[in-house]
């Protein structure tokens, strides 16, 4: 009624407003007019509103009859329902029924099973890493499918199953004491694949052109070693395959490969070198000079002494070594006296010394200063470390030991280069003293020859 109403109100409005409209276009109308026009504008708004009530009615009836149709949808599924849990409940309990009947009459078989399953799983893991996989593949797959469907409760392995296991079990044991050559793919240097000739060494190692081969469980594929083991090893490797008989000699890896895996994280001597850093080359920059240095005044004082020894023979000074021009200051003053000469040899000795002891002092602060260009090297890279270890922290215990080892090879490069400094001074030090001792042995001889002339 409220809505019958407003619509009236609505209805008056517009029709004011055409008034008002065609007043403005024609004459005024008087108030007869006005209240016929009202009431046959209320006719019609009647007319309209009984229509509009016509349709409302019809429209809920059909709510009504949608509405009871949905009802008895409801209860019917509801009815579904229960019988649907009732036979849940029925099922769980035949379900309880048929798996104890199930596990009493396994009996032992169901402990065979579970043993069975374990050792499918543990033989996976093992055929997926072994490199007899790389001559036998699908070994791998077949004992985990095996494990999976005894998981399930509704399938059991069957006598085959049980004999292929057995099957495997025993090959992968014939398999480990036999060398075996197969034609592979194998990926070589600079990532090129070549078909090969490739020598299995039961579960141990894989070679192909005498060289070792890492084998990629995830791929299944064989590639080289980017770093092969030192020489007489890889000797072996291509004698065992080349010979196709008899007993040979082989370097054996006894992890299956894991020793030599290691090979191509572990630096060789040329990479340490370099990560002695800036300090190691300086600490090989002055080894080198050192030994420059030592090999110059070896090579000198050995034409020297051979010179020496051979003044000595002579009685004729000669110039081209240190005696004969220490002897020829007696030629020289023949006849001043003992104290004189003494002098004038002093002299000419001390004149004779620096060319014998030449740059053998620097050879021996060299020995001194290289394993403190060291301990210089091994102080800057712990520092480093420490700051590594202050950002990143310690929870990777390779960080940290990386760090110290390269530390450490400066120490070493100055080890190196001092010990054999050492012994270099020394030989050459002792070969400059015999010469001096030589030089003052003689010189003492013509003093005393002198004093006894003069007495």
């Amino acid at each position: 009624m409220k809505l019958f109403t407003q619509m009236t109100k609505i209805a008056l409005f517009a029709a004011s407003l055409s008034i008002t409209g065609a007043s403005v276009a024609a004459e005024p109308m008087n108030l007869d007019s006005l209240l016929k026009t009202l009431e046959n504008g209320k006719s019609a708004q009647s007319e309209q509103n009984k229509q509009r009530e016509q349709e409302f009615a019809a429209r809920q009836n059909e709510q009504v009859q949608m509405l009871k149709s949905t009802q008895a949808k409801r209860n019917q599924m509801l009815v579904g329902s229960e019988r649907l849990e009732t036979q849940f409940e029925e099922n769980e309990v035949k379900l309880a029924n048929l798996t104890d009947t199930l596990s009493k009459r396994m009996g032992s078989l169901k402990e065979l099973f579970g043993v069975l399953q374990q050792v499918a799983g543990d033989s996976s893991n093992k055929f997926a890493t072994s490199i007899v996989s790389a001559q036998i593949d699908g070994r791998s797959r077949f004992m985990d499918e095996l494990a999976q469907k005894m998981g399930s409760t509704s399938k059991l392995a069957s006598i085959e199953d049980i004999e292929k296991v057995w099957f495997e079990l025993q090959r992968e044991m014939t398999e480990q004491g036999k060398v075996s050559r197969f034609n592979a793919s194998v990926i070589v240097e600079g990532g090129t694949k070549a078909q090969q000739e490739v020598v299995r060494v039961g579960a141990f190692n894989l070679i192909s052109n005498g060289k070792y081969l890492e084998f990629n469980p995830s791929t299944n594929s064989l590639s080289e070693l980017t770093r092969q083991p030192v020489s007489r090893f890889t000797a072996t490797a291509e004698e065992l395959q080349t010979t196709k008989s008899g007993v040979v000699q082989f370097a054996l890896d006894p992890t299956g490969g894991s020793i030599l895996g290691l090979l191509v994280q572990a630096p060789d001597t040329q990479e340490r070198v370099h990560q002695g850093g800036t300090v190691g080359y300086v600490i090989l920059g002055v080894g080198v000079i050192a030994l420059l240095i030592s090999l110059e005044r070896f090579f000198s004082l050995l034409i020297m002494g051979g010179k020496i020894r051979r003044q000595l023979k002579d009685t004729v000074a000669r110039n081209d070594n240190p005696l004969g021009r220490v002897m020829k200051v007696k030629d020289q003053f023949p006849s001043v006296s003992h104290d004189t000469l003494e002098l004038k040899l002093s002299e000419a000795i001390l004149r004779e010394m620096p060319k014998v002891t030449r740059n053998l002092t620097l050879i021996k602060i060299i020995s001194v200063v290289a394993p403190l260009l060291g301990l210089l090297g091994t102080v800057t890279g712990m520092i480093n470390t420490f700051q590594a270890i202050t950002l990143f922290g310690t929870g990777d215990p390779k960080l940290m030991a990386g760090g110290i080892s390269q530390a450490l090879v400066t120490t070493v490069l100055g080890l190196v280069v001092a010990i054999p400094t050492v012994f270099l001074y020394t030989l050459l030090n002792t070969r400059a003293k015999n010469i001096l001792l030589t030089i003052q042995e003689q010189s003492a001889g013509i003093i005393a020859e002198r004093s006894e002339k003069g007495a």
